[in-house]
């Protein structure tokens, strides 16, 4: 049996390794730069890199990377060995805190946006020491932020430490106007919750469609989908067993606290989620968890499947932010207290979570965007593309009185009156849980529903760690001069509650009658990607980003043309897949199905004329028009696409791929998904639903 607690964080250069290892000065000048963010000295840092090395060639670590996430989605890293020549023809073991602390990367092939040109090559990488150091595959890695030549962030982690600074900023200035001297730093803290598929390595090979784009291009629904429900927690089938045995244990070597594993509700889907961390250690670590789950799953004899819609038909996989705010000192700032100040101290995070969603929906749905998750957002299985807020009848009652200027009886008909001084104790998880909501209260956090499971989670904390600063720093613009503080607290979350209720929604966001009653409220309903990217450049938009510093309006705009590239060449690749292999292989079965009908036709007729050939000519009829019809949809296709040549402009591209080449594959596939309930699984060339789903036994 494995010592979970001995195994955990072995391959991590943590604060209890430091502590042993460091001398106390240099120990202690690290923890002022991680906790004050003051500059570490390079004589201090060659000391760290000695330690860190010696710790990691120990560990069975040859080299070293810096380790950082560019825009590509995904991690990148270049392999440095330790070994420095010596005299002789031999070699020692060197790393220098330079090489610790800085790195320079080729960023010529990262996307830029068009913030470099493609000869300009360098590219900077910079330790993040708020992030431990870990080793993977006999490499040491060290969480990086990356940035241009000319300073510009090139990546994912350096605006999210910029968002998680602005945010402590500005909470900060809230909590000292509740006489709150004790924290003296507020943190993001996030738990994300990952979905993903399991389907056996030999029958994912047989589909290209999954290999190129990562989601099945045709495929009809099976006999059996997820109709019983009995998936959905059901017992996990050992060879899942052993593979997430195998998972927990190397992500609990890396210092991840993978807490829950179950079955999810489509088949072969399945769902890890771990405790809370800090929100840039919870980015980095849910980058390591798609990784690993991709990796270990390979040993297993499985391919691990991370995109948002693999199956048309069949729930996709999204990834569940689950997200709060605390002190430094332990306190959860989005928890109701025991007492009346905690209690008011509590509504006024909470009224400032509501008013960021509310001002900044359109960036809160342009953070989830993307071709994979427009599979999902709007569809029974996932939240709706309008962004709204659950809070459960407790609290909207509560915030009801507020707006009412009423006193407030709780379930139990206790008087409870509403003012600054004297608010109501206000109990935890007196609510149940909304599914279909996009961003639901759950007691002591919000849990963004809409993210897909590919992302990082990244994009989404740093718009709510920016939208969620903007709010508290308009409160404490106000509080900061008001006459009398519970005056005008009492004031302002009344007016905030007012001007914001219309974003608070605890019905069915699934429902028809929702769209229209948002359309009523004024809601944004952006049901597409192009439609979502659009938001990053609204004038008010890009505003919330430079005012609070997280991103510069260059970096805006050459991020939101990277997202609208990345969206239609995904869309092109799919395109491109789906016309392979419909041409290549489905075409030759149809043809295949279609000469053996018509061989028996012809062999009946010769054995007697008394035979009846009526059920095999209408067949091959059936098949003779689905032929043509196929041929027809994929020249249309391949014409659609001809006309991508024409086009220069990222927006029209991305709407263009959105608009028409998506509904040219979907023609196509309408064509071989009938095709495919018609000719014998001996001829059909691909896996079905069924095969792949039910794959691993």
């Amino acid at each position: 049996m494995k010592n979970v607690p001995e195994i955990f964080g072995s391959k991590v250069f943590n604060d209890a390794v430091m502590k042993e290892r460091l001398p106390k000065d240099v120990y202690k000048a690290l923890h002022k730069t991680i906790d004050d963010g003051e500059h570490l000295q390079m004589d201090l840092a060659n000391v760290l890199a000695e330690a860190m090395k010696n710790w990691a060639t120990e560990n069975g670590a040859t080299h070293f990377t810096h380790w950082f996430q560019p825009m590509t989605g995904v991690t990148a890293e270049k392999h440095d060995s330790f070994i420095s020549p010596e005299t002789g023809g031999r070699v020692m073991m060197e790393f220098s805190g330079k090489e610790l602390v800085k790195g320079e990367p080729d960023a010529s092939s990262f996307p830029s946006g068009g913030l470099r040109a493609t000869f300009e090559a360098r590219g900077y990488t910079a330790w993040d020491p708020t992030s431990y150091a870990f080793i993977k595959d006999d490499c040491l890695c060290i969480p990086t932020a990356f940035c241009s030549y000319s300073g510009e962030a090139l990546d994912k982690k350096t605006p999210l430490l910029r968002s998680m600074q602005a945010l402590d900023k500005q909470a900060i200035r809230v909590l000292r106007l509740f006489g709150n001297e004790d924290a003296k730093r507020v943190i993001t803290t996030v738990g994300p919750e990952q979905e993903y598929f399991l389907i056996d390595t030999e029958v994912y090979k047989k589909r290209p469609d999954l290999i190129y784009t990562g989601r099945t291009l045709f495929g009809s629904r099976p006999p059996k989908g997820q109709e019983l429900d009995d998936h959905y927690f059901g017992k996990i089938k050992p060879r899942v067993k052993e593979f997430m045995a195998d998972l927990d244990e190397e992500l609990w070597k890396l210092g991840i606290y993978a807490k829950t594993e179950h079955n999810e509700v489509a088949p072969a889907q399945h769902e890890l989620a771990p405790v809370f961390s800090t929100t840039n250690i919870a980015t980095d670590h849910n980058q390591l968890t798609m990784e690993l789950l991709k990796t270990v799953a390979k040993r297993h004899g499985m391919t691990c499947l991370l995109h948002e819609k693999p199956f048309a038909g069949v729930n996709g996989s999204g990834k569940h932010n689950n997200w709060s705010i605390s002190t430094d000192t332990g306190v959860n700032l989005l928890e109701p207290g025991a007492t009346p100040s905690q209690n008011a101290q509590f509504l006024l995070f909470l009224v400032a979570v509501i008013k960021a969603v509310d001002e900044y929906q359109g960036l809160l749905r342009m953070s989830v965007a993307s071709a994979g998750n427009d599979h999902r957002l709007g569809a029974n299985e996932a939240p709706p593309a309008i962004m709204s807020v659950f809070i459960g009848e407790e609290l909207e009652a509560v915030l009801s009185s507020i707006e009412e200027g009423t006193d407030y009886h709780d379930k139990k008909k206790k008087l409870m009156s509403i003012g600054a001084t004297v608010l109501p104790h206000i109990p935890k998880d007196k609510t149940d849980r909304n599914r279909t909501s996009p961003f639901a209260f759950t007691g002591n956090k919000f849990e963004f529903r809409s993210v897909g499971s590919e992302d990082s989670i990244a994009g989404c904390n740093i718009v709510l760690n920016t939208i969620v600063a903007e709010a508290l720093a308009e409160y404490a613009d106000r509080l900061e001069g008001a006459a009398d503080f519970d005056s005008a607290l009492s004031e302002l979350i009344h007016d905030e509650v007012v001007a914001h209720k219309r974003i608070l929604f605890n019905g069915n966001g699934y429902g028809e009658e929702w769209v229209e009653e948002a359309q009523k409220r004024g809601l944004l309903n952006l049901k597409s990607t192009p439609e979502a990217l659009a938001q990053f450049s609204v004038p008010k938009n890009m505003e919330v980003f430079i005012k609070n510093g997280v991103y510069t309006e260059t970096e805006i705009l050459a991020r939101q043309e990277i997202l609208l590239e990345n969206y239609y060449k995904t869309i092109n690749i799919e395109a491109q897949t789906l016309s392979m292999m419909a041409k290549r292989n489905i075409m030759g079965a149809a043809l295949k199905y279609e000469k053996a009908l018509a061989d028996t036709i012809v062999a009946k007729k010769g054995a007697s004329a008394a035979i009846s050939t009526e059920t095999e000519e209408r067949q091959l009829s059936k098949m003779s028009d689905l032929v043509s019809d196929l041929a027809k949809r994929l020249d249309k296709l391949s014409a659609d696409m001809a006309k991508e040549d024409e086009m220069t402009d990222v927006a029209e591209l991305a709407t263009y791929h959105r608009e028409t080449i998506n509904e040219s594959m979907h023609g196509v596939r309408e064509v071989v998904d009938e095709m495919e309930t018609l000719i014998p699984l001996d001829i059909w060339p691909y896996p079905t639903y069924g095969q792949i789903l039910y794959s691993v036994r």
